[in-house]
C-alpha cells in the first residue's frame, strides 16, 4: 500500500496582509501540531521565523532572497529533505506543510515548483493555496502591484483581513468575487484553522453569471470553466494539454480540473497545471460531488478564452461555430 502524499499548502499575500498572524493562529491549534512550515523572507536578516510561535526542526527559514525566484531550488531541496528526515525518523512526522512566501512573491513560480517532479516524487502534492487580503489597502494594492493581483487571483481559499478597519468591505468582496469566482472567500477571523488545511476535496463550480464587478486594472485575468459531457480518451487530454501549453502557456497562471476519461469514467483524473508546467495526474477513487461532468477551471492572464475553448471542443469533439460562421451569424443585417 502506497504512502498517501503530503499535502503541501502555499500561504501567500501581500506585504503587511497579515501571513505571519494567521500562521501563528494556525500552528496554536492541536490538530494542526503536527505541521511542517517553510518560511521565506526578503533579504539577509530576515524576522518571520522569529515571530513564528513553534519551536523544533519544523521550522524552516529560506532567506536572502524569493521563492519565486532566487530561493526555487532552495525550496526544492528543502522540501525534499525534510521529506527524507520525516521517512527515516529523525523529523519528528508531520501531516503537512505550509510554505509562506513573502509578500512581494508572484505565485506562479512558486506553484511551478511545488508541481515539479522532484518533489512528487519526494511525496508531496499540491493541496491548496491560502491568500490573506488586506482589507484596509485591498483596493490600493489590487490596483499598483500585480503581484498582489495574481496572488488573489489564483488562490484557492481567500481570507480578509483588517476587515474591522474599514468601515464597508462589501465593494472589496463583489471584486475579490469578480477576480476569482472559484475561491471560497471568509474573514480570517471566522475561519476554523482546522478546516483551513483539511485540504477538500476540488470540486470546481460551473460559472452562474458574469462577473459582477472588475477594475480595468483587473481585466487581463479571467476566470473560466471548460467543461463537457462527452468522456475524453487519454490521448485526446494529453493533446489539449500539450497545444495548451505550447501555445498559451506564458499566460497560463493555474489550470485544476476533473476529467472524465474513457477508460474508467467513474473515477475521474484530477489535473494541475501552472503555465509550461504540468502536475502528473491523478486517478481518484470516485467524483466527489454529483456532477460527473469534465470540469477544468483555468486562471488566465492576457489569454483569449475563445480560442482556448475552441482548442478544447476539437479535442472532446463538441460542436462550436468557427469565427467566420459566427460573424456572418452576428454581422448579418438580414438576421432574425
Amino acid at each position: 500500500m502506497s504512502t498517501p502524499a503530503i499535502p503541501a499548502f502555499v500561504l501567500t499575500g501581500f506585504l503587511g496582509a497579515g501571513k505571519t498572524t494567521l500562521l501563528n493562529r494556525l500552528l496554536k491549534h492541536p490538530t494542526l501540531a503536527d505541521t511542517a512550515v517553510v518560511i521565506n523572507e526578503y533579504g539577509d536578516a530576515g524576522l518571520d521565523h522569529l515571530l513564528v510561535q513553534k519551536s523544533g526542526d519544523g521550522v524552516v527559514l529560506l532567506s536572502s532572497g524569493c521563492l519565486c525566484c532566487s530561493l526555487r531550488g532552495d525550496l526544492l531541496d528543502t522540501l525534499a529533505d525534510l521529506a527524507a528526515r520525516r521517512a527515516d525518523g529523525s523529523l519528528p512526522p508531520f501531516a503537512r506543510v505550509v510554505i509562506e512566501t513573502t509578500g512581494l512573491a508572484h505565485p506562479t513560480p512558486v506553484l511551478q515548483t511545488l508541481l515539479a517532479p522532484q518533489l512528487v516524487a519526494a511525496g508531496y502534492r499540491l493541496a491548496g493555496v491560502v491568500a490573506v487580503a488586506d482589507a484596509q489597502r485591498g483596493e490600493a494594492l489590487l490596483d499598483e502591484h500585480a503581484e498582489s493581483l495574481a496572488q488573489l487571483a489564483v488562490a484557492d481559499h481567500i481570507l480578509i483581513s483588517k476587515a474591522d478597519l474599514v468601515p464597508d468591505i462589501a465593494p472589496f468582496i463583489a471584486r475579490l468575487a469578480a477576480l476569482n469566482p472559484q475561491a471560497r472567500i471568509d474573514s480570517v477571523q471566522d475561519v476554523q484553522p482546522a478546516e483551513l488545511l483539511a485540504a477538500p476535496a476540488f470540486t470546481p463550480a460551473m460559472p452562474q453569471k458574469p462577473r459582477p464587478f472588475f477594475s480595468a486594472h483587473d481585466a487581463s485575468i479571467a476566470s473560466f470553466v471548460l467543461t463537457t459531457g462527452k468522456t475524453m480518451e487519454p490521448y485526446r487530454l494529453v493533446g489539449f494539454l500539450d497545444e495548451l501549453r505550447e501555445h498559451h502557456g506564458e499566460g497560463l497562471l493555474r489550470l485544476k480540473g476533473l476529467v472524465k476519461l474513457a477508460d474508467e469514467p467513474a473515477r475521474p483524473v484530477l489535473i494541475q497545471g501552472v503555465q509550461h508546467v504540468l502536475y502528473p495526474p491523478e486517478r481518484l477513487s470516485a467524483w466527489p460531488d454529483g456532477d460527473e461532468r469534465t470540469r477544468i477551471v483555468l486562471i488566465t492572464r492576457g489569454l483569449d478564452q475563445r480560442r482556448v475553448e475552441d482548442l478544447f471542443a476539437a479535442f472532446t469533439g463538441d460542436i462550436r461555430l468557427d469565427a467566420p460562421d459566427r460573424e456572418a451569424l452576428t454581422n448579418n443585417p438580414l438576421a432574425f
